[in-house]
């Protein structure tokens, strides 16, 4: 039977676009559930009808850390916690998870989730079984790494210091009531921080190149940018110098790493390249960074990042505006091929009259 693969990343659902009080979400980032519907229904009519189609969901699908618990954001994740955030997204993306249980239930098709680190949550059993009852069918599930027939695949999270995860210990266990995600340094940060910024303006971490956004708004919105740059400062400096058990060890040492390393918004290309040295692996996939991308090294090793479903904002004057492209990464088997093939797609979805506007 042919056989195709589909990747993804960074989708990052919340609780919908309308709150449940009527209110408009300011923060919901993912407006195209109908789009990603037609996409997985393309991949299983016509002439993929007999295929075989695996979707892999490379990181960062659920927006986890952008959901509130009770009316707060927490930096302290239980697995309780975690469930129920799912279930506000369940509830938020009908039409999404519908299109999941449309596409796999053919029983040829199949499903697989990287975790990444906007949806650390999806590391609990329960909330993994839980999205296997939703979608109705068992889903396989990588920690981090997703490797077959020389194609690696991953978020790209662990190969930058703010949102690194320890491998060795997702959960942290002592001094505490009961287990919580052992969070990296820039998931605390966003939910500590940055969330507080968003909700004043929602556009703050959807703007590339970073550098430009600050210079802008040195210019053109100074109290604020002054304001938020001077308590980024004591954010930093009260989590070095007041520890906290179940945030996990601030040093002064890690803090330097992650602005030495620039990592805001991550460059993956020498990641990539260092990957791609090991003669057994020809493809790279990852998400993360929001910028799609491809490149190609030596003779036959290739790079791709997945970009975004999400709405950014270009301060490069080569790309001036918004930007939404809804891009992915097809696998293909080709005939008489030696190894399966990337390619670097975008999802243009059926051709409308009309639509609402997204206003938040």
């Amino acid at each position: 039977m042919k056989k195709v693969k589909l990747i993804c990343s960074d989708l990052h659902l919340g609780v919908g676009k309308i709150l449940e009080g009527g209110e408009t979400n300011s923060l919901e980032e993912f407006y195209y559930d109908e789009q990603f519907a037609e996409f997985l229904n393309y991949y299983t009519v016509g002439e993929f009808k007999d295929t075989e189609v695996e979707l892999v969901l490379n990181g960062d699908i659920f927006n986890f850390l952008q959901i509130d618990y009770n009316g707060h954001y927490l930096a302290v994740i239980t697995e309780t916690i975690s469930l129920e955030n799912l279930k506000g997204i369940v509830k938020g993306h009908p039409v999404f998870f519908k299109a999941l249980r449309e596409f796999v239930e053919n029983g040829k098709n199949s499903i697989t989730f990287i975790v990444g680190n906007h949806d650390q949550g999806m590391l609990w059993p329960e909330v993994r079984s839980y999205l296997n009852q939703i979608v109705g069918a068992p889903i396989r599930y990588k920690n981090l790494v997703y490797f077959f027939e020389g194609v690696h695949i991953e978020h790209g999270h662990m190969h930058e210091a703010a949102n690194r995860l320890d491998p060795r210990r997702f959960f942290l266990k002592h001094n505490v009531a009961e287990p919580i995600l052992n969070l990296p340094m820039g998931s605390q940060f966003f939910v500590d921080f940055v969330l507080k910024v968003k909700l004043v303006n929602p556009y703050i971490d959807k703007v590339r190149p970073f550098t430009s956004f600050i210079r802008w708004g040195l210019v053109f919105d100074t109290l604020f940018t002054l304001k938020t740059l001077v308590g980024l400062l004591f954010y930093f400096g009260k989590r070095i110098l007041v520890p906290d058990p179940r945030r996990g060890q601030w040093s002064l040492k890690n803090v330097l790493k992650v602005f030495a390393e620039g990592a805001v918004f991550p460059d993956l290309d020498h990641a990539a390249r260092k990957i791609l040295n090991d003669e057994k692996i020809h493809t790279v996939i990852f998400g993360h960074s929001h910028v799609y991308q491809y490149r190609k090294y030596g003779k036959d090793k290739e790079y791709f990042n997945t970009g975004t479903w999400t709405e950014l904002t270009s301060l490069d004057m080569v790309s001036l505006g918004k930007i939404t492209k809804l891009t992915y990464v097809l696998i293909e088997y080709p005939d008489q091929a030696d190894r399966p093939r990337g390619r670097l797609k975008e999802w243009r979805g059926f051709h409308r009259v009309q639509k609402d506007v997204d206003v938040s």
